[in-house]
């Protein structure tokens, strides 16, 4: 494969052609080279974890949420469980059947179907579906719009996940409650951030983050927060790395229940549960 540097030592030609990274002449135009750079630029970030999870057992578990045609877990299957982690199993959840079905085909076609499962239910079902096992690695969610990362989150907890990967995308249930509540919160001069509908849909999109940021801290987790480099695509580019530490921390529970009240958030405690709550 000289002729397309960019694809990794290991990667199979076959599963890019049927991802059509590659064309069947085994070919690679301009947005296809973007994407795969988009893929192997977040598989950097995941890979070290799934290094560090090996080095104690090697049946773990990944569970991608939002899973569309599933390029990220069957890229993560070939390039790293095929060969290093060959007793582990990665789990794509996906509410479109249809995609659901072709990445099936696409698994027994590549043979990588006894360690890779494909399901089509929300990502809120997935939390109480007995297809899923009791404990889970690693959770991913890359883009899955608005409280389908929070349902993440949540699937991620309930898992006892060690490390979480989020790429958070939509989030307008937030926004959709500081303009609800514009009126009551206009006496406060901290109301002016979010006083017109731009700023609304921006600080809503930018506290969420804050928001579940203080959660996961509250849960025990490390939290990471930096910015996914040539997703040019996509102003939704935040790349939020939970590590599980131990025990629930007492401050950024207080502190995200002070910032709730302080912007008229109360409602969505449950939302952003913690501990505490």
């Amino acid at each position: 494969m000289s002729d397309h540097p960019e694809i990794r030592p290991g990667q199979s030609v076959e599963l890019l052609k049927a991802l059509h990274i590659l064309t069947r002449e085994g070919k690679m135009n301009q947005d296809s080279r973007r994407k795969l750079k988009q893929v192997y630029h977040l598989f950097n970030f995941i890979e070290p974890l799934l290094s560090e999870l090996t080095a104690g057992k090697q049946d773990i578990t990944l569970v991608d949420h939002g899973a569309g045609k599933s390029y990220l877990g069957f890229i993560i299957y070939d390039l790293f469980f095929k060969d290093r982690a060959p007793a582990g199993k990665i789990y794509g959840i996906e509410t479109r059947d249809e995609l659901v079905q072709s990445s099936m085909k696409l698994a027994q076609k590549l043979q990588f179907q006894h360690g890779m499962r494909f399901y089509n239910l929300s990502v809120a079902d997935s939390i109480t579906s007995d297809k899923l096992p009791a404990q889970v690695d690693v959770v991913t969610a890359l883009h899955a719009c608005n409280t389908a990362t929070d349902d993440a989150i949540h699937f991620a907890l309930q898992k006892k996940a060690r490390y979480m990967v989020l790429v958070p995308c939509c989030q307008a249930e937030v926004a959709s409650v500081l303009k609800k509540n514009k009126a009551r919160m206009g006496a406060a001069p901290l109301s002016e951030i979010w006083r017109h509908p731009i700023h609304t849909r921006e600080f809503g999109s930018q506290i969420t983050n804050v928001l579940r940021c203080l959660q996961l801290e509250a849960h025990g987790y490390a939290v990471t927060v930096t910015e996914l480099v040539g997703w040019e695509h996509s102003m939704k580019n935040e790349l939020i790395i939970a590590e599980y530490k131990g025990a629930p921390k007492k401050q950024p529970s207080e502190r995200l229940t002070a910032l709730l009240a302080e912007l008229g958030l109360e409602e969505l405690a449950g939302r952003f549960f913690t501990p505490a709550s």
